[in-house]
């Protein structure tokens, strides 16, 4: 089982929010370690000064000050979104100039879920994602993932629900992200609850592997489908070439069995393009088996719209999801949320408003 990532990792690489206690202290103060304690404390409260951390020897503060440029977050919000329905999206910066986006939901139970981000950008191609345009231009580390949840709780308090579902594929970034899972995770950090973390991927199945065999903390699992049709998944997302859809099951099938976990299968649904009678016959012979949910989640254009697809009518969406629930399936539907500041599935793009 992996252990701490942190016997693994850099922590040199790392900005203090990716860090545990103990390699804080074995960076800035070996001979005292409860001083690592001590800053992690402060990095909970989520300050953006050392010398807020008033506890802390004034020589100490000065070494961390020095180490990460006067500023315990290496990232920082240049713009904030929000949409008619709550949904709040931010651009944020990174120390090198590359911008991410994350999105703050907030559902009709006023649940509020972090959607955050993985990497700059995405190799995966998905032809209904805007993030894809972006192409892929480096992984996030872990404390750049975690950064993301601290500047969302700025906005409304600590969300309780955080979702791998920002931009890039969280499983070709797993290092980074099975630490800022442990992070969130952590007994005394936020203590977030693993069913409330869930990670989305589009089908990397030695990621999928590796959750299955390896992670010792049970979260949540979303696997983007959008086709149970081989030929036009390959079409749709091409990581179906290299994966396709019965070495996918497969793996999902060891998933469930392993973990004694229900997956979600998310299901984009384009129309006029995966929304027919066969499709849904295709998916629920995929998903039979499976001890799995299917979120419906129709497709969102991006801002200028130059994906070639359609919008799914109302009408489509009922029919689609009633013929599911007729094969014994059962179902969510994902409301578009964040649409009005292109915060909603797909749409992530990492660009202000002014380009």
């Amino acid at each position: 089982m992996l252990q701490h990532s942190f016997i693994k990792s850099n922590p040199e690489k790392q900005g203090l929010y990716g860090l545990f206690p103990e390699e804080i202290a074995q960076l800035f103060s070996p001979s005292t370690p409860f001083r690592g304690r001590q800053v992690f404390d402060w990095l909970l409260k989520g300050v953006d000064s050392f010398e807020e951390m008033l506890n802390v020897p004034k020589q100490l503060r000065l070494k961390m000050s020095e180490a990460f440029e006067g500023n315990p977050f290496t990232t920082s919000v240049t713009e904030q979104q929000q949409d008619d329905d709550g949904t709040v999206k931010l651009l944020i910066r990174l120390q090198d100039g590359l911008y991410i986006e994350s999105v703050l939901l907030t559902d009709e139970e006023g649940r509020k879920t972090a959607c955050i981000s993985s990497q700059v950008g995405c190799a995966m191609g998905c032809t209904f994602c805007k993030t894809a345009e972006m192409g892929f231009q480096r992984n996030l580390t872990a404390s750049e993932i975690v950064e993301q949840f601290y500047h969302l709780s700025r906005i409304a308090g600590n969300p309780s629900h955080i979702v791998y579902m920002g931009m890039g594929e969280p499983l070709a970034n797993i290092g980074e992200v099975i630490k800022s899972v442990e992070l969130f995770h952590y007994p005394k950090g936020l203590q977030i609850s693993a069913r409330k973390i869930t990670i989305s991927t589009c089908g990397l199945v030695h990621g999928i592997k590796t959750l299955t065999e390896e992670l010792s903390i049970p979260v949540k699992l979303a696997v983007s489908l959008t086709s149970a049709d081989n030929e036009q998944r390959s079409v749709l997302m091409p990581i179906n070439r290299r994966h396709p859809l019965p070495i996918l099951h497969r793996a999902l099938k060891s998933y469930c069995i392993t973990t004694g976990k229900r997956i979600t299968l998310e299901y984009v649904l384009l129309g006029d393009e995966n929304d027919s009678e066969i499709a849904c016959r295709e998916l629920a012979a995929f998903a039979k088996d499976l001890n799995a949910v299917i979120n419906i989640i129709p497709w969102n254009p991006g801002a200028e719209n130059e994906m070639h697809f359609n919008e799914p009518s109302q009408q489509s969406i009922s029919r689609f999801c009633s013929l599911l629930e007729k094969e014994g399936l059962r179902i969510t539907r994902r409301y578009r949320r964040g649409r009005g500041i292109n915060g909603a599935c797909g749409q992530l793009a990492g660009k202000s408003v002014s380009d």
